[in-house]
C-alpha cells in the first residue's frame, strides 16, 4: 500500500462520521497536500472492491463511506440536517431473520436506512391532533 493510500485509510479509520470523497480528500490533504482528488476516488473504489469500506447513498446526492466493521449497525438519516445516526436493535434484526425464513431464505446480509425529521421539526405541526 502506498503512503498516500495509508493516509486515506487512516482518515477513514479515524472518521466518526460518514464522509464523502471530497471530505476524505480535505482531511487527507491536511496530512499530505500532494494527495489529489483523483487518488482519493481511485483509492475509495479500490477499498470498496476489497471490502474495506462500504459505500452509502443517504439521499443527499453524495456517496458516503464508512469502514467495514465487525459489528452490524443500521442508519437513521435526518433529512433536514443530513446527520447520520448509527443504531442497533435486536428486535429489528429478529424480524428480518423471521421474514427471510418465512420466505424460504437464510439471511446473509442486509442494509436498513431510516429517513426522518426531528419530532419538533418546523415541517411537523406541534399541535397535531388538537382540534
Amino acid at each position: 500500500m502506498t503512503g498516500q493510500r495509508r493516509i486515506i485509510a487512516r482518515v477513514l479509520s479515524d472518521a466518526a462520521d460518514h464522509p464523502d470523497v471530497e471530505e476524505v480528500h480535505r482531511r487527507a490533504n491536511v496530512v499530505d497536500s500532494r494527495i489529489s482528488i483523483a487518488t482519493v476516488y481511485r483509492t475509495m473504489r479500490l477499498f470498496e472492491e476489497a471490502g474495506i469500506v462500504e459505500k452509502h447513498d443517504f439521499g443527499d446526492g453524495r456517496s458516503r463511506y464508512e469502514e467495514v466493521g465487525e459489528d452490524h449497525h443500521d442508519h437513521l438519516i435526518d433529512v433536514q440536517s443530513h446527520r447520520v445516526i448509527e443504531f442497533q436493535n435486536s428486535e429489528i434484526e429478529a424480524i428480518q431473520e423471521k421474514i427471510a425464513r418465512q420466505l424460504g431464505y437464510r439471511l446473509v446480509g442486509h442494509r436498513l436506512e431510516l429517513y426522518g425529521v426531528p419530532l419538533e421539526s418546523k415541517d411537523q405541526p406541534k399541535d397535531r391532533g388538537k382540534r
